[in-house]
């Protein structure tokens, strides 16, 4: 094998054409077997193998920075980086981040997770560099998927006015995470299609290539004639009324073919557009044919693809399920989201009410005002997105929504501790930040039932509402999670709920000291294990759940806990400006101080399975036991 003996990609410099083909096998198969076992960013990776190669090739690394969008996409940038021995480990606590880290390596120059960033990113990293009279090339590498996101313009209105020497390499696959939607697919579909202009384009390039010592010289001369040509093509090109130079669409699986482009486009002085297409998924036919599956993906058989599955309902199928009963009675009932559609469980929604269904590519702003614009005009709609993502519209929630006081609910799915993808995909922000927010109302329900209930609370109240639930499975229900929906009030479980061998409802009922856990409704599940374990040991504690985060019934919460030796916050969100944090200050006003916060503490959290999160956090099932034992 190649890979184990590549340090850095210095060492690929000298590498054969038969050599390279063979890499890019090696590559291709070390990210299916180890994606395979620990799951991971499947189909997106598979599709940038030559590019990457290609890149690493013409460009210097550390010295040249290549910024990956999103970076979910840069596996093979780590295979060539010198972390070939510890990719095994990668999305596994202590391992590898599944993302580009630049704690991890010089070759990482950000810690990126969210989409449409890397233009603004390597424009000012390039600026800086130029400043400072610093040398080397800064190279942005964004898919077709992220493009459709307001900053990736923003990003590129500004390097066309400054006029340096970017280079963006426009990774084409027709997708995001789902099928690309909206003009901006349209536009570039048309810009793929022209068989014409690219045979015109690979003549002159043989011709230039066979003129014997002149062909550098004329590389400049004959670049700005295939533009000027171009244009006979493509009347308007977006890339070009920017200020940028333009070449492309170029093979993405052609490594020597995108090897000459790069080493072209490396000698000019001025902001350039490199278009690739690439396939999604290429060299893995699973992949290939259900690319939307395999983007993000847990472990399957490498043999044929089969996707692992649990009999078990999640807490985003359920309110798939729920969201398309609601809108068979209620017209009115639209859905959007933020290029998610298979993650946050809409794709049922968007085959049976496509006329109600809205995919607006990865634009977080753009879908929260525009759930506005039709709440504006009589309609309810939904919009579907990650705790991670909505962080990208806090303006907008507040500005477009909340001030007006429209009628929007918003499904925060991914709330709390999210395993494997680490500090940028974490939910656990959405409380601190929407609590302090006028006329918005957050729920956070703890099972299937009682997220249908608090679905159905939103939908027939008005204002804004925030619903959110952890990438979970859904727990078993008890008759108290069907108790009716109540303003500002949680659910109570008490502790003679949970049968233990041995222990009779009598004896728990005599234990003299007693514990309440407050606990929000994704994090039911650790706690209702540890009131097992509280029990056996011979403690006593009862959960309340805390259905509404705001509003809150604090009057009736504080005459609740005199009763109790002690209460224990658990909340999968941030300690500041968090709801315990709150009410543990209610109490503390109240000359009660026996209170434990158990919350995300003030620092970012890496990645792992979410009980490795809950327990970096200070959150797992045996944390939560010890501060009830504490307080007993």
């Amino acid at each position: 094998m190649l890979l184990p003996d590549i340090k850095s990609p210095a060492d690929i410099k000298d590498f054969s054409q038969k050599e390279l083909t063979q890499l890019a096998k090696e590559c291709r198969k070390t990210i299916i077997d180890v994606v395979g076992k620990n799951g991971g960013h499947l189909a997106s990776n598979l599709g940038v193998v030559e590019l990457t190669i290609a890149l690493h090739r013409v460009f210097n690394s550390p010295r040249d920075a290549i910024i990956w969008d999103v970076s979910h996409q840069c596996y093979t940038h780590k295979l060539l980086t010198g972390r070939y021995q510890q990719f095994s480990t990668i999305r596994t606590r202590g391992g590898l981040s599944g993302f580009t880290n630049s704690e991890e390596s010089e070759h990482d120059f950000f810690i990126n997770g969210h989409s449409s960033t890397s233009i603004s990113s390597a424009l000012g990293l390039l600026t800086a560099r130029r400043i400072s009279g610093q040398e080397g090339k800064v190279i942005a590498v964004i898919g077709d998927g992220a493009l459709t996101g307001g900053m990736a313009f923003e990003g590129l209105s500004h390097a066309g006015q400054l006029c340096n020497d970017l280079i963006v390499v426009l990774n084409d696959n027709q997708m995001s995470i789902d099928h690309n939607t909206g003009a901006l697919s349209r536009y570039l579909s048309r810009m793929t299609a022209s068989i014409k202009y690219q045979s015109f384009r690979n003549i002159i390039d043989k011709i230039v290539t066979h003129i014997p010592f002149f062909n550098r010289f004329l590389e400049k001369l004959i670049f700005r004639f295939k533009r000027a040509i171009k244009g006979l093509f493509f009347a308007n090109n977006l890339f070009v009324e920017l200020g940028f130079e333009y070449t492309g669409p170029i093979d993405g699986h052609n490594e020597k073919e995108l090897e000459k482009v790069f080493r072209r486009v490396s000698r000019l002085h001025q902001p350039v557009v490199v278009h690739v297409i690439t396939k999604k998924g290429k060299g893995y036919s699973p992949a290939e044919n259900k690319p939307d599956v395999f983007h993000g993906v847990g472990p399957f058989q490498t043999s044929d693809g089969t996707v692992e599955k649990f009999d078990t309902t999640s807490f985003t199928e359920a309110f798939g399920n729920m969201i398309v009963e609601a809108a068979e009675n209620n017209k009115k009932i639209a859905a959007i989201t933020a290029a998610m559609a298979k993650g946050t469980g809409l794709t049922a929604f968007s085959h049976r009410f496509p006329d109600r269904f809205f995919d607006v590519g990865i634009a977080e702003e753009h879908a929260v005002t525009f759930a506005g614009g039709l709440a504006a005009g009589g309609m309810i709609p939904v919009v579907c997105i990650y705790s991670t993502f909505i962080q990208r519209a806090v303006d907008q929630l507040i500005h477009d929504v909340s001030l007006q006081k429209l009628h929007v609910i918003f499904m925060l799915d991914r709330a709390g501790a999210v395993p494997n993808d680490g500090v940028t995909h974490q939910g656990c922000f959405d409380i601190a930040l929407f609590r302090p927010v006028p006329n918005v109302q957050i729920l956070s329900p703890c099972s299937e039932n009682d997220l249908r209930l608090c679905f159905n609370y939103a939908l027939n109240n008005k204002g804004a509402f925030v619903i959110r639930y952890p990438k979970l499975s859904c727990p078993t229900e008890i008759e108290e999670f069907s108790s009716p929906v109540e303003a500002g009030k949680g659910i109570f479980v008490p502790c003679t709920e949970f049968v233990v061998e041995n222990i009779t409802e009598k004896e728990l009922l005599s234990r003299k000291k007693k514990v309440l856990i407050v606990t929000t409704g994704g994090m039911y599940s650790e706690v209702q294990k540890a009131v097992r374990s509280v029990i056996l040991s011979g403690g006593y504690a009862d959960i309340l759940v805390l259905r509404f985060i705001k509003p809150f019934d604090e009057a009736a919460f504080t005459e609740m806990a005199k009763s109790y030796a002690g209460v224990v916050f658990v909340e999968d969100g941030v300690k500041i400006g968090g709801i315990s944090e709150h009410l543990s200050g209610i109490l503390s006003e109240n000359k009660y101080n026996k209170t434990r916060i158990l919350a995300f503490e003030d620092k970012y959290y890496s990645h792992g399975s979410r009980s490795d999160v809950l327990e970096m956090a200070g959150l797992s099932v045996k944390d939560i036991e010890k501060a009830v034992n504490s307080l007993l």
